[in-house]
């Protein structure tokens, strides 16, 4: 597989442009639908268990394997795999490449089967840790460990289906493999509905259905690799030289995910610290703003580590250093118009989404609070993740590590000296300015190694963002002072969709009139057009 190379003003060609915008549509469009069927599934998680200490045994008892989840078989997996098989598979015969990718199914199977083995036994001592209070109550001990065994396997299903989506986003196939957030939703959501009205211990339909979902994350994907070609047929050649690689490059990530997850701890940890309810009003906020970073933001960022995978095989750094350079473009045409938007819609968002029944008016102003401290971290959270998967394209897991953990011990700095004059809004604030510092340090990191990243062009799009978002800004001021007194959530709800719809239309009008090059690959996006995108070409 080749790609054509960088034209010659340096702008990555418009075929690589078309790529990466149309998967990034492909990517967002899964995730949307994925967060969508995540609040239906919350919604029927609460009505049929409501709260209390069953459900308390369940979410501990899912904690577990998700953090292994997160921690080996998603994140870490999916950056350890792509760049070895966008090696392979640019640079290798394809009977060779099969051969690598049956060798790592064959150890990755092994190790997951272990560790869910494992966790399985080991499975009332880590519920004894986890979660201390319930030792006791032996009834609650003993349904969280009873659960947490049954869904210990759900790790072996995730990792196999991780495995698959590096092989079919290797081959730029994204819409199937973003799917499976979606799928484990509506296994949960399936299984509540139609197992738990007939099970003695009905709550065991969750455990149920989350293993329903991890085979499903797994067997939706099969179609599409066998449409590929990539026979996934563990092997036992487990002294295949990729699987060193990939080793090399998950251990890494593996500790830098654990790095992110400890910052979450100690966020929790602080808050606690605070005013009763500062954790939920963290979570809730942090809930709001993850929409738009998933959606797009993490969207941008796995479009292109294939592509950068592949440019990095070819040693094309030119062609690799101008799709970095979109990438980022494109992350920040959208991030910052979000970030604006969040901030100055974040009370009417709030009370829309949650004040109802014991979420009043004061948990509304308490949330909109940290949401508007966690917006303003929006586009560095973005732009953090895409330079991130530059190192990982490269081979090198180790920097975006480093400069990750340095992040985590800033937060914890900055989180300290905020929660004071701002409570728990000074601990989103500390999120957002360590995650400013982390892009800026990885930029620098990646420059040194790279050369000029095109940083006039990154300035000039930054320039054209910042005035469309400045009208953006005016016609949501505008509207705001017009926001309808002691309205119905009907008529709220109709206001600030008036209000989003008018922002985006001024924004996408006032991009369009300044001659950006991100607008147009956008709306070629949504018209589905086979033209070719703008080269980008500097006047």
């Amino acid at each position: 597989m080749t790609l054509p190379d960088a034209n010659e003003n340096g702008a990555p060609p418009a075929p690589i442009q078309a790529g990466v915008v149309r998967a990034v549509g492909t990517i967002g469009l899964a995730t949307l639908t994925s967060r969508i069927l995540g609040f239906v599934r919350d919604m029927v998680v609460a009505r049929a268990f409501g709260a209390g200490p069953i459900t308390d045994a369940f979410f501990v008892a899912f904690r577990i394997p998700n953090l292994f989840r997160r921690l080996l078989a998603e994140g870490a997996l999916s950056t350890a795999f792509i760049p070895v098989f966008a090696e392979y598979l640019t640079t290798r015969p394809r009977d060779e490449f099969n051969r690598m990718v049956r060798a790592v199914a064959g150890a990755l199977t092994l190790t997951l089967c272990l560790v869910s083995a494992l966790g399985a036994l080991l499975a009332p001592w880590i519920v004894g840790v986890m979660a201390p209070g319930f030792s006791s109550v032996p009834e609650q001990l003993g349904l969280a460990t009873t659960l947490t065994r049954l869904m210990f396997p759900y790790l072996v299903f995730v990792g196999l289906a991780a495995l698959a989506m590096g092989v079919l986003n290797t081959h730029h196939r994204f819409f199937t493999s973003a799917l499976g957030p979606a799928v484990l939703n509506v296994g949960i959501i399936v299984s509540v509905l139609a197992l738990a009205p007939h099970l003695r211990v009905s709550v065991l339909a969750l455990a149920v259905g989350v293993l329903m979902g991890g085979v499903g994350q797994f067997v939706i994907q099969l179609p599409e690799v066998r449409r590929a070609g990539v026979p996934l047929l563990p092997s036992a050649e487990l002294s295949h030289p990729a699987l060193g690689r990939v080793s090399r490059l998950l251990g890494p990530a593996v500790f830098g995910l654990a790095a992110v997850q400890l910052t979450v701890f100690v966020n929790a940890l602080l808050a606690s610290l605070l005013a009763a309810g500062s954790i939920s009003f963290l979570y809730y906020a942090d809930r709001v703003v993850e929409f738009p970073l998933g959606v797009f933001g993490i969207a941008v960022a796995s479009a292109s580590l294939p592509v950068m995978a592949e440019q990095a095989a070819r040693r094309d750094l030119g062609g690799f250093t101008q799709t970095l350079n979109f990438a980022l473009r494109l992350s920040c045409f959208v991030a910052i118009p979000a970030s604006v938007g969040l901030w100055l819609l974040r009370q009417p968002i709030t009370r829309l989404l949650f004040e109802r029944g014991r979420f009043g008016p004061d948990d509304t102003q308490a949330t909109a609070w940290a949401l508007g401290f966690y917006a303003l971290g929006l586009t560095a959270f973005s732009g953090a993740r895409i330079v991130a998967q530059a190192f990982y394209a490269l081979g090198d897991a180790r920097t975006p590590v480093w400069v990750g953990i340095g992040a985590v011990g800033l937060n914890v700095g900055f989180a300290l000296a905020f929660m004071e004059p701002f409570a728990h809004g000074g601990l989103a604030l500390a999120t957002s300015a360590s995650a400013t510092v982390n892009l800026l340090a990885l930029l620098c990191l990646v420059r040194r190694r790279l050369g000029p990243l095109g940083g006039g062009r990154i300035m000039a799009s930054l320039a054209r963002v910042g005035v469309a978002t400045a009208a953006m800004a005016a016609w949501c001021g505008l509207l705001l002072r017009g926001w309808p007194a002691e309205a119905t959530r009907g008529i709220e709800a109709a206001w600030l969709v008036v209000v989003i719809g008018g922002a985006i239309g001024v924004y996408a009008t006032a991009s369009l009139l300044l001659r950006g090059e991100e607008g147009p690959a956008l709306l070629a996006l949504a018209r589905r057009q086979g033209r070719k995108l703008p080269s980008g070409r500097e006047g």
